[in-house]
């Protein structure tokens, strides 16, 4: 049991190092059983922080100390202090050299932090802290140094050797072993180092930039996946094309590479050169890789490419700062994705997942800024504020200056700042620089936590044809901030006429209109913007493409919003009114089965989406976002007191419903789509993947009529479709049927056939856990037994648990807390091997206020054990406590 509570860290705090690295030359020798790390630091003391020389401490955990020497003077025990996590010398010179060596232990290394073995490789993840696991050093972001790498290995077993930069020298020594050196010509923090070691194989391709510099490309991976490599260098291909085209972002060295490894906690990591990719976002093929996927790899290999410069040649100075880099990458990964797929659909999913998760995020105990201003573990506040919220505060940078004035921002920014760390006020500085604007009061959307909520209402004045929009804004309190100042929210908007035209935008006080859609900027605590010209009331179309993370609120009718869904020209806006259409209507369900009532569905909604279905001139993969229904996270996130029970009946009621009234067009698009994909070679484009998501989605609806030809064709898909999105569907909706014989004989199958494919199998695991039949706690502890599950790798706990406690609400909620029990109990077991993991499965326990009475108390009393249960990991202890608080 923890008996003291683990160090907060202020933003307050933040001070400059006392000394900086110049230089920083390693050399590695890796053994089966151990290896060796030696370190020269070339070394100053920082003229930032005055005269003197203080203590040097270096960061330094779980390493055994060979030998140090300062300035080619060994030293002995008297001459420098050392505990758990620091190593402390004392230089007697402003420059000065430093020499270190370490036995360090990669075969055991869990936690998967530092250097570590993913089977038979050797490979690093140092993103916050990890490179303190590998040798003594100034382990924080603004400390950056240049890195030159030697790796010693057995040439039999790791023939190849990688690590950041460019290569300058390899060879054999004795013993069967052989070695190599990298050089990296660009400073970079510590956490930005990468090495890896192990039998690959590579794909290769070049790539020539707009200054006609040809840059070697490489994707290595275990040479049974060399087949499902071409989708990602295609990718990392348009990527880079599109950050010269899109931010004049040039790449810097000779070579990028990227290596797929099965063991990591995150989805990859941007190291200088040489990123290192959790394999499920590198590998895809059509046989075994689904759109998803494909279109997963294709926006994380975006990402972290286009951190060589967002993150990367412009890094944060502090953790604090950590949106800085993720936030804006995040932003310019989103963009390119509209770019190469549908910009709507695109936006309508970000949209969905903030909405259902982010927002979730701020209403609960771990409610922070984007910015936040405190925390005790770094690896948890790797959060959808920092990367998907962060992303939104850039979209609205990028909505108030426009493309022109955002580029000129980003422009100075990375001319002002290259080589430097920095901060988010710093990126915000240059876009107020570059644009000639005050953007003061904007910044309080990294200070301040929580979604704010806009209330709006309308006036229309006939006589003087003028009509008026009243804004209120506020934000509830969220932990360590009960007051919050007005943000600057930024309200996209259109006027229709009752024939769904869209009206001139005159604002009251202009010279003239400015087009028919237009950027209000809600700065007050309540302000009213009025319109001229207004021969009749028109009706509202607000907060186009979600132009600001808020939670918005119009009075508007049932039938306003089927008349939206008909005619707003903003495709986000009439998925968006359909969305609002389905939540009153299953809101309605939920309150008639919590009084006990007979089910009735408002017909309005199956009209409406009858009318989607039978508009041919639609994308089809908009008609298939229409389709969606509201899932039941975001219905619990919306909901006062979630009531799990009631908003699953409803929701399935509504599903089965819509299935039967709808069975006709469903059954048409379903039949006319899957003779199209029988009939043509699987292709990774947008136009296909919006076929199949249309035939996808209406099979998951056939399904539920439970009629022999929807069986026999669910039964055809997953036998005989040629790619994984539609076998996987097929698979889907069989788990989720009643027809046992043929979802028992479908999974043996499938298993059967993937057995040796990992990421297969997770999306195996995936399906069952996310199953709503009852039984399925049962059926997710008897997965685990699964030889092809193991708790020791990050893929396989997030595809079975995290999807069943994450997604699967009515069997994870189950009254009497078994659910609550088990997830409890896996994170006490992972809490002692890789805390970055326990810590991110407890969300669902988090969020104990969100229940009724009865579940409140079950939720908390599992927190409480967990607290209790011994020696936690701060990961685990941070978000337990703060959950308890």
């Amino acid at each position: 049991m923890r008996t003291e509570q683990p160090k907060m860290i202020y933003l307050k705090d933040y001070q400059a190092p006392e000394y900086l690295i110049d230089e920083t030359h390693l050399t590695f020798e890796l053994f089966e059983d151990h290896s060796l790390v030696h370190a020269q630091l070339v070394m100053r003391r920082n003229p930032a922080r005055g005269e003197g020389l203080p203590p040097l401490v270096l960061d330094g955990q779980q390493l055994e100390l060979l030998s140090v020497k300062l300035d080619d003077v060994e030293l002995t025990d008297a001459d420098y202090q050392l505990t758990d996590s620091h190593l402390t010398l004392h230089p007697q010179c402003a420059q000065f050299m430093v020499d270190t060596s370490v036995k360090i232990h990669p075969e055991t290394n869990t936690a998967l932090e530092g250097l570590y073995t993913s089977g038979s490789l050797f490979c690093t993840q140092c993103e916050a802290e990890g490179f303190r696991k590998i040798t003594y050093y100034l382990d924080r972001p603004d400390v950056m140094s240049i890195f030159t790498t030697t790796m010693i290995a057995d040439q039999h077993k790791y023939p190849v050797l990688l690590s950041n930069g460019n290569p300058v020298g390899s060879g054999p020594v004795e013993d069967g072993r052989h070695w190599a050196t990298w050089e990296d010509p660009f400073k970079k923090p510590a956490y930005l180092f990468a090495l890896v070691a192990g039998d690959l194989w590579c794909v290769e391709d070049t790539f020539t930039t707009r200054s006609n510099r040809e840059v070697a490309l490489r994707i290595y991976v275990e040479p049974e996946n060399i087949d499902k490599c071409q989708h990602a260098m295609n990718s990392l291909k348009k990527s880079m094309r599109w950050d010269e085209d899109t931010y004049g972002r040039e790449y810097d060295l000779d070579i990028f590479m990227i290596v797929a490894v099965n063991d990591f906690n995150m989805g990859a990591m941007e190291n200088k050169g040489l990123n290192i990719f959790n394999s499920s976002a590198v590998l895809a093929r059509a046989e075994t890789a689904t759109d998803a996927a494909h279109q997963r790899v294709e926006a994380i290999v975006a990402h972290e490419y286009f951190h060589n410069w967002s993150g990367n040649r412009v890094t944060c100075r502090d953790w604090f700062q950590l949106s800085l880099k993720e936030g804006f990458t995040v932003f310019r990964d989103a963009c390119f994705s509209a770019d190469m797929n549908s910009p709507t659909v695109k936006r309508i999913q970000d949209v969905a997942y903030l909405r259902t998760h982010q927002f979730a995020e701020d209403a609960g105990p771990m409610a922070h800024a984007v910015r936040p201003d405190s925390f005790i573990e770094i690896s948890n506040f790797y959060t959808l504020t920092v990367y998907e919220k962060g992303s939104e505060v850039v979209g609205m940078l990028h909505t108030l200056l426009g493309a022109e004035g955002f580029r000129k921002g980003s422009d100075l920014y990375f001319d002002r700042h290259d080589g430097q760390a920095v901060t988010c006020d710093d990126f915000i500085k240059a876009m107020e620089d570059a644009n000639g604007v005050d953007l003061t009061q904007f910044k309080r959307w990294y200070s301040q936590a929580g979604t704010p909520r806009l209330n709006v209402t309308e006036h229309y004045d006939a006589a003087k044809q003028t009509y008026s929009l009243t804004f209120a804004q506020s934000c509830p309190a969220t932990p360590g901030q009960t007051e919050k100042l007005p943000f600057v929210i930024p309200v996209a908007l259109g006027l229709l006429n009752a024939n769904g035209e869209e009206l001139p935008l005159h604002l009251q006080g202009e010279s003239a209109a400015v087009g028919t859609h237009r950027v209000l900027s809600v700065t007050e605590a309540q302000q009213t913007f009025t319109f001229t010209g207004m021969a009749q009331q028109p009706l509202p179309s607000l907060l186009r493409g979600f132009s600001a993370p808020v939670k918005l609120h119009f009075p508007y009718s049932r039938d306003q919003l089927m008349f939206l869904m008909q005619h707003d020209t903003d495709g986000f806006n009439r998925w968006e009114a359909g969305q609002q259409l389905a939540v009153q209507v299953l809101q309605d369900l939920i309150g008639q089965h919590q009084r006990g009532e007979a089910l009735v569905m408002d017909p309005r909604l199956v009209a409406a989406l009858r009318s989607v279905l039978g508009n041919e001139q639609l994308d089809q993969a908009m008609v298939a976002e229409m389709l969606s229904l509201p899932g039941e996270a975001y219905l619990a996130e919306i909901s006062e007191i979630a009531d799990v029970d009631a908003i699953h009946a409803a929701r399935e009621f509504a599903r089965q419903h819509l299935a039967e009234s709808l069975h006709e067009a469903l059954w048409a698009r379903y039949q006319a789509n899957r003779e199209v994909s029988k009939a043509t070679p699987y292709v990774a484009q947008a136009e296909h993947f919006a076929r199949r998501a249309l035939q996808n989605i209406a099979l998951s609806y056939l399904m539920l009529t439970g009629k022999p030809q929807v069986l026999a064709a669910a039964l055809e898909q997953f036998e005989h479709s040629d790619n994984m999105t539609e076998r996987l569907t097929a698979l889907a909706v069989l788990v989720n049927s009643p027809f046992d014989a043929e979802k028992a004989k479908a999974l043996a199958s499938f298993a059967e056939h993937f057995k040796d494919n990992p990421l297969v199998m997770d999306q195996w695991f995936s399906v069952q856990a996310g199953c709503t039949l009852p039984g399925g706690l049962e059926r997710v502890k008897a997965l685990m037994q699964h030889p092809a599950f193991t708790l020791k790798n990050p893929n396989k706990v997030r595809a079975l648990i995290g999807a069943f406690a994450g997604q699967n609400l009515i069997n994870f909620h189950a009254a009497d807390g078994s659910g609550y029990r088990f997830l409890a109990d896996l994170v006490i077991q992972l809490n002692a091997f890789n805390p970055q993991i326990a810590s991110r499965q407890l969300a669902p326990l988090t969020r104990w206020r969100k229940y009724d009475s009865a579940r409140q108390a079950l939720m908390k009393a599992e927190l409480e054990r967990i607290r209790t249960c011994g020696d936690l990991s701060s990961d685990v202890f941070e978000v337990v406590s703060k959950s308890l608080a």
